[in-house]
């Protein structure tokens, strides 16, 4: 016993000295110096280490790599790949964590940690959705990765966590969408508000922005003399939501101009009424 506890314990010096001979643009290169006269375990256990204790994950993420180099095949390559991901992540390393996840995942589709990979995968676009003003296409991307994981891996632990985060960066697409929707009422441009407000209606329902997508199609109706599609709106809006504040701010405006929350006319927002009072939509 107390001698498997010297043998660790000199590994890890043997090792730790690894990193203590290089610095700046040599670090990496010195890291792997020798790596080739310890076992697969041997390095997959300093990598951890790094991991746990150190304050840069991607010095744990050259240990996992090498394994891959040096025991290509292997059991402890494949445990040191997702490692390899994990690690990235970590780091914020997110181009780097989707390879090493892929990889996996194309190696060794019917792992267990096959749902990890993907989750992780995932993750690595979702974390970079930072702001509403960003590019969406990490949106999107983050959409597809998360739907995976719930679509094939619905009994695994990051099921929940997938969905979690799906209706979140659904939410932000929507988001998106009336950020631009709100920019043209602004600056008078009613006609190409609608359009976004129209997206959002149809296509988020479910989130958190339909209220308030309601009331603008109001003000943006109002202020085309569109009358009938205004209270149309209104009344999707008192009908789903009628204790938002958004439903109190339409009907305020709707009574200032004369008029009632009621389905009028014969346009996309009378279809979305008769959905709505026949339960087939919110």
């Amino acid at each position: 016993m107390a001698g498997s506890k010297i043998s660790a314990s000199v590994m890890a010096a043997a090792l730790a000295g690894l990193v203590l001979t290089g610095c700046g643009g040599n670090r990496d290169a010195a890291q792997r110096q020798n790596l080739d006269r310890f076992t697969a375990e041997e390095i997959y256990k300093r990598g951890e280490f790094e991991l746990e204790n150190s304050r840069r994950p991607a010095d744990a993420v050259i240990y996992f790599s090498e394994i891959e180099r040096l025991y290509p095949y292997s059991e402890w390559a494949k445990r040191a790949l997702i490692m390899q991901a994990y690690g990235n992540h970590k780091a914020q390393n997110y181009e780097e964590a989707r390879g090493a996840a892929q990889r996996f995942l194309d190696a060794y589709p019917g792992d267990e940690d096959a749902a990890y990979a993907q989750y992780l995968l995932a993750l690595s676009y979702y974390d970079q959705i930072d702001d509403v003003g960003r590019d969406q296409g990490l949106t999107f991307q983050a959409l597809q990765g998360l739907r995976t994981v719930i679509e094939q891996y619905p009994d695994s632990e990051y099921a929940r966590s997938a969905i979690l985060k799906f209706d979140l960066a659904f939410d932000h697409l929507a988001a998106k969408e009336m950020e631009i929707g709100r920019y043209y009422l602004k600056q008078g441009h009613y006609a190409a508000s609608v359009n976004r407000f129209r997206v959002v209606v149809e296509e988020f329902q479910t989130t958190s922005q339909t209220p308030e997508a309601l009331l603008r199609l109001v003000e943006a109706y109002l202020a085309l003399g569109l009358l009938d599609e205004a209270q149309t709106a209104g009344a999707i809006l008192g009908h789903n939501f009628q204790s938002s504040p958004f439903y109190q701010d339409a009907f305020r405006q709707l009574r200032g101009r004369g008029l009632s929350a009621e389905s009028r006319g014969d346009s996309w927002l009378t279809n979305v009424y008769r959905q709505t009072i026949q339960g087939r939509w919110l």
